[in-house]
């Protein structure tokens, strides 16, 4: 064998050409940084994604929207942000590339879901998953993060308790689940769980808050990122037996990579009652008082001097005077005014973020009533060279301080005589008019404080170890510390009673503490080949909570000077004493399957554990399967010019719930507050009972999502029935076994159904003029489907079979006889009387039966202008609901003037009466019949914001002026205080807000 040493030695140089260059070209590949400006075409955008596509790489553009990364001259670049669509540029060995971004409010493959344990996007999501941004946020005047959502969410109801500043909302997610126990759904803060039940009680805050003040209050909306609410199984089963009534996820805002940015909101508002009721005036309430007097026929004692106290109104005020009580009481301008400050910026690397607030606001009640808060967030994010290692700390305090009279004024503006006293004497001090009435301004002798201090604080910590393979684990803390107290001394009651502050003064404080950590190990595996992609997540949770709560009665104080220090009372009582703790431990999965970019499977589980089931019966079992098709992405339709986007998913699951307190499954003992023979004295409170279990929600969806004209139109339609099973009730115990219930399973089903319709419309979208439309709309039913025994049981008197669990069992209101002038009603039972037994048969619903949203936003040049109606098609208590009977020593509707006089009128209300007739009480029965509810449905124009962008003053700063408003207007035909709010409480305000946003 002969060898060709020339041809050895050229093929030795060609093998060692080729190794130098393919090192030069790694060399150069490692080297190469490129580099450019992100831009909307006019300015900078900052906060861009700039990726390296297929990689976990990337860095986001800085303040003037300028990046640098380290690439292969062969990587392709993927540049993305919020509202934009996304870009996809090869390199090709280039050293700067600038990119412009076209706007794309419907980009639904790139805008990030927050889904809790996971992220997703909208085009890959099977699950149901509502979302709300801070963009939508910042247009709303409100304090707490409810009021942003409200009616922007199809599937989640949600309405105020009240005007008051620093009062509670009621949250539905998909309806009413469970016959007892909470309907709120889980609220996590930043991967934290956290409590939304107030601690308050009504011992302490009396008629203003009904003890409900919403610890929510203490998030500053400013701070928010997104909120989503995840209402499916497959979107809520991976929560377990905390996801049964919904979850709400709230992610607060972050630092991004640029320029160190100052951001200043500074904002004022003022508010107003929307609606006064139209009352009786002096003439005719009087005229209808001596009538219902001459009725009763007790004409005889009013000409007696010896019963003036029972008619002061007529007899001893003046009978010329008029005094407008809703203009006075609640008719004033509540104040709101708010600063908030924040800085951020930091490097591809570090990125923080810290704000301040500051929110101060009264009332419209007469006095010095006020609500404060000051709220400190902060953010830090930190990711290593090579980005396998990252952190962020989240922090989030707020101080309250809310200062508010005992009393709602409401009720009082309502009801008072239109000629009763003036509420100063000629001195200036409260006036008693010789002690023949309750001056309503006594109240505000009274005292009301609440004072709460929150921290939340998560740490995220992930390590990628292999290239597909993450490594992380999320621990939170979070403490909910709230203070309150009620004074009662002796100067705010009529002094003709010779009452003193030894004899009557009260001290009510309720100190309450809620504290819980968890701590959240995971691992997170995905993979991709060339036509499917797998992602597995494993993780456990342990979390611990402990409650405290003391509320101590203190009476007898020297003076009321003394009031605010209990030890200076003759008697201290503890009148509940609360100290519970609650362990939960859970492990859970997720498998996220995707075939060929449009077949998705979504699989997840979880076993929890909880402390507050007995032994054996502590764990449960909980998953849920969820499937898409990405039917637009087939051969025959993918380059279709009408359909840019269609999906097609479903779900079914199961969720529980553990929502019942602590330590219900053993014995149980309460102090009563009284001693014998100087012993304390406990009472029973609860038997024990270890065999109760889970509570079990099987959810089932399906949905239909489309998309039109390049996503110009999107449509997403769902129907869902969710049925709970296992209901956990206390079973009412006869008075004998000294229990007044047992909390145990009932074999009970509760069904919630509904369709839900989501549009988002681009009408109108060029360079200098975009319009776009959004609208929502649920149409919900729930219905008792089982009970066994319920007929025997008491609850007879609440439900009934085939009905919502939210009825209303009424007298069945057939008019006024108009031989007698007297309420009639239908005798269900024929035995000749009107008893809550036999006779409260009618059945009405108060829950809506559709409700839903329409917003616009249009934008021309810097002016934006945004506009959102609420609708709800629903019934309501009217005003017959508190007063169906003219004649009585109280103010009423101006509607009650209409009665009956003589045999023969055809009116809706019966004769008038003082009250000193006897016999049963008609009116009564009036108020709870069915002529007490009637139509509140209504569209109301919840929110308008004008704003208007000026450009560039100095150094590119940028200001924004704007002009917003809430609660507006509304159009119903319902006659009462608020359509959403028919109980004689402060009714949301209308508000104007005017405010400026300096960035630079």
């Amino acid at each position: 064998m002969t060898i060709n040493h020339k041809s050895v030695r050229w093929r030795h140089i060609f093998v060692c050409c080729h190794f130098f260059l393919s090192i030069s070209m790694t060399l150069s590949a490692q080297d190469l940084l490129v580099s450019g400006q992100v831009t909307d075409g006019h300015l900078p955008i900052s906060g861009a994604t700039v990726l390296i596509k297929s990689t976990t790489k990337g860095v986001v553009s800085d303040f003037d929207g300028r990046y640098s990364i380290t690439a292969k001259p062969t990587d392709t670049l993927q540049i993305s942000y919020l509202g934009y669509t996304t870009l996809t540029i090869p390199i090709q060995n280039r050293s700067t590339i600038n990119v412009i971004l076209k706007e794309d409010a419907t980009a639904l493959g790139e805008v990030q879901i927050n889904a809790g344990y996971y992220s997703t996007t909208d085009r890959e999501k099977t699950g149901s998953i509502a979302r709300i941004t801070a963009k939508d946020i910042e247009l709303q005047p409100v304090n707490n993060p409810l009021g942003a959502m409200q009616g922007y969410m199809s599937g989640v109801n949600i309405v105020q308790n009240t005007g008051v500043p620093g009062g509670g909302f009621n949250v539905e997610v998909r309806g009413k689940n469970f016959i007892n126990g909470v309907s709120d759904p889980l609220f996590i803060v930043d991967g934290v769980p956290f409590g939304s039940q107030s601690l308050g009680d009504f011992q302490v805050s009396g008629e203003i808050f009904s003890g409900n003040i919403s610890p929510l209050n203490s998030i500053n909306p400013n701070d928010i990122e997104s909120i989503e609410v995840l209402k499916d199984a497959d979107a809520t089963a991976i929560y377990g037996s905390r996801g049964a009534n919904g979850v709400v996820l709230i992610t607060t805002k972050k630092g991004r990579a640029g320029k160190t940015r100052f951001d200043a909101h500074l904002s004022t508002s003022i508010g107003k009652v929307s609606n006064f009721l139209d009352l009786l005036n002096t003439k005719q309430y009087l005229e209808i008082r001596r009538e219902g007097i001459d009725n009763d026929g007790v004409g005889l004692m009013l000409e007696s001097s010896l019963y003036d106290f029972f008619w002061p109104d007529i007899k001893l005020w003046d009978n010329d005077r008029y005094t407008d009580w809703q203009k006075e009481l609640i008719g004033g301008t509540a104040y709101r005014n708010n600063a908030q400050l924040s800085v951020s910026g930091g490097s591809a690397q570090n990125q923080f973020l810290i704000s301040g607030g500051y929110h101060n606001e009264t009332t419209v009640f007469p006095g010095d009533s006020k609500y404060r808060k000051a709220s400190i967030h902060s953010n830090f994010t930190h990711q290593s060279n090579d980005n396998r290692f990252k952190i962020n700390l989240s922090t989030n305090y707020a101080y309250e301080n809310n200062l508010m009279p005992q009393a709602d004024f409401t009720a009082k503006a309502y009801s008072l005589e239109p000629n009763a006293p003036a509420l100063y004497d000629d001195q200036g001090n409260l006036n008693w008019e010789n002690n023949t009435w309750e001056n309503p301004l006594a109240s505000l002798e009274e005292r009301f404080e609440a004072t709460s201090k929150n921290l939340i604080t998560n740490a995220m910590i992930s390590y990628t170890i292999l290239p597909d393979m993450e490594l992380r684990s999320s621990m939170g803390l979070s403490s909910y510390q709230f203070d309150t107290y009620r004074t009662m001394p002796s100067s705010a009651r009529n002094p003709g009673y010779g009452l003193t502050p030894q004899s009557y003064s009260y001290l009510t404080s309720n100190n309450s503490q809620r504290e819980s950590w968890i701590v959240e190990p995971q691992i997170n595996w995905q993979k991709k080949w060339d036509k499917l992609s797998l992602n597995i997540l494993i993780g456990s949770t342990f979390q611990q909570e402990s409650t405290e709560k003391l509320i101590l009665r203190g009476r007898g104080f020297p003076n009321n000077e003394l009031l605010l220090n209990i030890a200076a009372a003759q008697e201290i009582q503890a009148v509940s004493n609360l100290d519970s703790e609650y362990s939960y431990i859970a492990i859970f999965g997720r498998i996220n399957l995707k075939v060929l970019d449009r077949y998705i499977i979504n699989l997840t589980g979880r076993r929890d554990g909880s402390s507050r089931f007995g032994p054996g019966k502590q764990f449960g079992n909980f998953g849920a399967l969820g499937m898409a098709w990405l039917f637009s992405e087939e051969t025959f339709l993918k380059n279709s010019s009408i359909l840019s986007f269609g999906k097609l998913r479903a779900s079914y699951g199961t969720t529980g719930s553990d929502n019942i307190g602590d330590y219900r499954f053993l014995d149980t003992y309460t102090v009563t507050g009284s001693n014998y023979d100087g012993i304390t004295l406990v009472k029973p409170t609860g038997i024990f009972n270890p065999l109760f279990g889970w509570e079990e929600n099987q959810k089932l969806e399906t949905a239909l999502e489309l998309g039109f004209f390049k996503d110009r139109l999107l449509m997403n339609t769902s129907w869902y029935k969710n049925r709970s099973s296992n209901q956990l009730v206390g079973i009412p115990l006869a008075a004998t076994t000294g229990f007044s219930e047992l909390t145990g399973n009932f074999d009970a089903i509760v069904e919630n159904s509904g369709l839900e319709l989501d549009l988002l419309t681009v009408n109108m979208r060029s360079e200098t003029f975009k319009w776009s439309t959004n609208f929502n709309l649920t149409i919900p039913k729930n219905k008792l489907v089982a009970f066994d025994g319920l007929e025997a049981s008491t609850f007879a008197n609440r439900y009934v079979i085939g009905k919502p669990l939210t009825i209303l069992k009424l007298y069945h209101a057939l008019g006024v006889d108009p031989k007698t002038g007297l309420y009639q009603f239908r005798d269900y039972d024929g035995d000749g009387n009107y008893s809550s037994i036999g006779d409260r048969q009618w059945v009405e619903d108060l829950t809506p039966r559709w409700y839903g949203g329409f917003g616009n936003s249009l934008s021309f040049g810097n002016v934006t202008f945004d506009v959102f109606f609420q609708f709800k098609k629903q019934k309501a208590y009217n005003t017959v609901r508190f007063d169906a009977t003219p004649g009585f020593k109280k103010n009423t509707s101006v509607e009650l003037y209409n009665r009956w006089q003589q045999a023969g009128d055809q009116n809706p209300f019966q004769r008038a009466s003082a009250g000193m007739a006897g016999g049963q009480d008609l009116g009564a029965l009036q108020q709870e019949s069915s002529a007490s509810v009637s139509d509140a449905s209504f569209i109301r124009l919840r929110n308008i914001s004008l704003n208007y962008k000026i450009p560039y003053l100095i150094n590119k700063s940028e200001v924004n002026v704007y002009l917003q408003g809430q609660n507006l207007w509304t159009l119903t035909n319902y006659i009462g205080p608020d359509p959403e709010q028919p109980n004689p409480r402060l009714p949301p305000l209308r508000q104007i807000t005017l405010g400026v946003q300096l960035v630079f």
